[in-house]
């Protein structure tokens, strides 16, 4: 691992950083649909954001290298290559590649966290490998039962943290509580939303309602005095932003995340067929397109980057397969936000403070 040739590059954004003072982000170059292209493009495009950030690229460093070469000039002594042979694809059984792929670039790139080196992973490939990687290789932080996976996704009011939306199916209630404490710190430290709203998704408002998770899980977030529990939210009032933390299990948080892209972009195109029926509604596209452009940003998934498995030892985040270069930046520069509130520590000290309050109660 060394770093590139240095061209002077002036830093556009934030002024630069001392090195040790760096958030040092590694990046899967060869995961997802577009790699390595376009995802090599989205971290240069970070370091060019953003002075406190650098990048390692792990991957194949030939086609790495081709990558970066047509891009033009930027900041390399914050870019570094490091050489990764194989490649886990995502069709593999996840416990198998972590252990047979040694050299792959997700497995590297995860040890460069576990190892101190890197302070975050970032990959669009394999969800299965990156989940199972990140509690395996870097592992959970103490008291952490159960790591989830929480994608910020657009909302009338702003975004939401939808948590979990993959990692843990078959949740038990104590789990659900801690995924509501995570939500919470995470919202407030890095989305600056004071004493966010936590609602439990349901299909009801009334307490009574729900399934044997919901209904035994529902009196406990009640209980919790570290959060704004607001009740249950029905997946219709979740894009009118009634909750900041939505909290559910993986199967149900899985099935909003889906419905909610797929939603999203039937509507995009509608509209824009609509646009284009007649010479009046051309004209009128072309009024509203600056308005339009702004409004459909905001609920654009690439713009609220990827989704961290919060409750690791060390921060790893999972973008889409199809991430481009906007998304992949967005989340790289989500990472320094991340390490510089410390996040991990404000979980693992929440978690250590309710697991202390909980055994005075029973001692009592």
């Amino acid at each position: 691992m060394g770093p590139l040739p240095e061209r002077g590059f002036p830093c556009r954004g934030r002024m630069e950083q001392d090195m040790s003072e760096l958030v040092k982000v590694a990046l899967d170059a060869m995961g997802g649909d577009n790699a390595p292209s376009q995802i090599v493009q989205g971290a240069i495009e970070a370091v060019r954001a953003d002075g406190r950030v650098k990048v390692y690229l792990v991957g194949d460093q030939d086609r790495i290298g081709e990558a970066l070469s047509a891009l033009g000039p930027y900041p390399e002594h914050r870019v570094e290559i490091v050489h990764a042979s194989e490649v886990i694809e995502t069709a593999e059984p996840p416990v198998n590649a972590i252990r047979k792929k040694k050299d792959s670039s997700i497995v590297k790139g995860l040890m460069l966290v576990k190892a101190g080196e890197c302070d975050a992973f970032v990959s669009a490939g394999s969800t299965g490998a990156v989940l199972v990687g990140g509690q395996v290789l870097v592992g959970r932080a103490k008291g952490v039962e159960r790591p989830p996976l929480a994608p910020l996704i657009p909302t009338e009011k702003g975004a939401a943290l939808l948590i979990d939306c993959g990692a843990n199916v078959d949740a038990r209630p104590s789990h659900l509580v801690q995924f509501a404490r995570m939500g919470s710190i995470y919202m407030e430290n890095v989305m600056g939303v004071k004493n966010p709203r936590v609602a439990i998704v349901n299909i009801g408002a009334e307490e009574e309602k729900g399934n044997a998770l919901v209904k035994e899980t529902f009196p406990l977030l009640k209980e919790c005095q570290d959060i704004h529990f607001i009740g249950s939210i029905e997946a219709r009032d979740i894009p009118a932003g009634y909750a900041d933390v939505v909290v559910c299990e993986a199967f149900v948080g899985n099935v909003i995340l889906k419905l909610y892209e797929g939603v999203g972009g039937t509507l995009i195109r509608k509209v824009k067929a609509g646009m284009m029926t007649s010479l009046r509604s051309k004209i009128g596209a072309l009024l509203v397109k600056p308005a339009l452009k702004e409004t459909l940003k905001a609920f654009d998934l690439e713009e609220y980057g990827g989704a961290p498995l919060l409750g690791l030892k060390g921060l790893v985040v999972k973008t889409h397969g199809s991430s481009g270069p906007v998304e992949i930046r967005n989340t790289i520069l989500q990472c320094v936000t991340f390490g510089q509130q410390d996040i991990i520590g404000k979980i693992q000290s929440s978690i250590a403070k309710a697991a202390s309050g909980t055994a005075k109660e029973e001692g009592n």
